[in-house]
């Protein structure tokens, strides 16, 4: 098998051109073409790229940004030229035969994903409850005079316990709203778990997570849909990109 392995970024119908750009590690981008199709790869060292160090890489935070950096910008600069389905981070093969392999067993698979993408980009939408978290106001929840103080404080934290949930199911019934007529301005839509608080550093409790894959009509209709569903709560909405939540999610091998 030698010493490298064969990295993919992307399929597409046609071979961009992105000679002068530089993927994993200053590799060189190359097309392998098969069929009506190319892939877009790059030759890694198995000693980076093989099972065990890759699982090793995968949780080094420098390592991984730094590859995730180079695999959108070899993905986003194929997708400003080309329709391109986007494969996931880090997906290996042992060599170009193996990829020139999965793309004549995939190519209808294939050919169906760039029919679905095609003049289509994808959009974020994050939306945000400053509220749904927050602590009942002093003097919400009044004492008892007639209970203890130790059956005060468990009927207090009973009932902001309560409100809590109360506030999160409301969120939650908001947050599904939003996305059912936010969908409804696109071609497909994918709902993501909220991101954590403190991993993603943002403030409030995230509601919603979720991505669009919308024609360039329908990103208007998205930007306007947002701004008014989401009724004075804080959204983040970022794109276009290429169509990462809605492309090739095949692993290597």
């Amino acid at each position: 098998m030698g010493e490298h392995a064969t990295y993919v970024y992307a399929v597409t119908q046609e071979q961009p051109a992105l000679d002068e750009l530089r993927g994993i590690g200053g590799s060189s981008v190359r097309g392998l073409p098969v069929e009506g199709l190319v892939a877009l790869v790059s030759s890694v060292a198995l000693a980076e790229f093989g099972a065990e160090p890759l699982r090793r890489n995968l949780e080094d935070l420098g390592w991984l940004e730094a590859t995730a950096r180079a695999h959108h910008e070899v993905v986003e600069a194929s997708a400003a030229l080309v329709v391109t389905a986007p494969l996931r981070l880090a997906t290996v093969y042992h060599d170009d035969a193996r990829v020139r392999e999965m793309l004549e067993q995939r190519r209808e698979e294939l050919a169906a994903a760039l029919a679905r993408v095609v003049g289509r980009a994808e959009w974020g939408v994050k939306v945000y409850d400053d509220n749904a978290t927050a602590a009942a106001p002093d003097g919400a929840v009044a004492d008892d005079p007639a209970a203890g103080p130790g059956a005060s404080y468990l009927r207090r934290r009973r009932l902001e316990r309560d409100a809590a949930q109360q506030r999160g199911r409301a969120a939650a019934e908001r947050a599904e709203a939003i996305h059912l007529a936010l969908a409804a301005t696109a071609s497909a839509s994918r709902r993501y778990p909220p991101q954590d608080q403190q991993l993603a550093g943002h403030s409030g409790m995230m509601m919603l997570n979720a991505a669009y894959l919308v024609d360039p009509p329908g990103a208007e209709a998205l930007r306007g849909r947002i701004d008014e569903l989401a009724d004075g709560a804080r959204y983040d909405l970022t794109g276009p990109w290429a169509p990462y939540s809605f492309a090739v999610l095949e692993q290597g091998s």
